[in-house]
């Protein structure tokens, strides 16, 4: 997952060839890791869940286009940012690709600062959800690190339950319950208990 954050990748799809080299040779200048395809179609024959960075995707062309790719790519569960170009940029097209959660929409021909800055925007997106997920993926490891008896108590404390009520309901001593948010705590990280609490609602607990 850390290397995720170093191995964005801009995945440019355009049925010219002219387009994809140009724009692939302006990305990679600038220092972003590049990728071509020549139809929404042989994208998403390759896609893998993994990948991260940003698409750029033209919005006409043969077969699926670049609006049929975003919807595609959403009912596969990818959150990859999305760059819609077109030859052809209209207010309703711009419209759509907003609507299907594109971070940018470019009109050709377009100047050198336009994809720079798209993707960059797009890459800013990437590495706030990376490392978000990466956090995620920790917090997950912790909790799987508890026991039931600590699982138990915590599920009380963060319900507003003081360590006598948690005692009476647990049938446990108030200094074993001590003993268990302790371990809870620790195992956790967590400072507080509303940390706890933000933790374990994080968790969908």
């Amino acid at each position: 997952m850390d290397d995720a954050l170093t191995e964005l990748t801009v995945y440019i799809v355009d049925d010219d060839r002219a387009v994809r080299d140009s724009l692939s040779l302006l990305l990679s200048l600038r220092g972003f890791r590049t990728a071509t395809f020549a139809s929404a179609e042989d994208f998403l024959a390759a896609w893998q869940p993994e990948w991260a960075g940003c698409l750029i995707a033209d919005i006409r062309m043969p077969g699926m286009s670049g609006l049929d790719l975003q919807h595609a790519l959403v009912a596969r569960g990818s959150s990859l940012p999305v760059v819609i170009v077109t030859a052809h940029g209209d207010v309703g097209t711009a419209r759509a690709a907003f609507r299907a959660h594109a971070v940018d929409f470019l009109e050709k021909p377009f100047d050198e600062e336009g994809p720079v800055l798209a993707v960059q925007a797009c890459f800013a997106r990437e590495r706030e959800r990376l490392a978000s997920r990466l956090v995620g993926a920790r917090r997950d490891q912790s909790l799987a690190a508890l026991t039931a008896r600590e699982r138990e108590v915590m599920d009380l404390l963060v319900l507003g339950m003081h360590n006598r009520d948690v005692a009476e309901r647990l049938a446990i001593s108030a200094r074993t319950v001590e003993v268990h948010k302790a371990r809870v705590m620790a195992k956790l990280g967590a400072r507080n208990l509303a940390e706890l609490i933000r933790i374990s609602h994080g968790a969908g607990g």
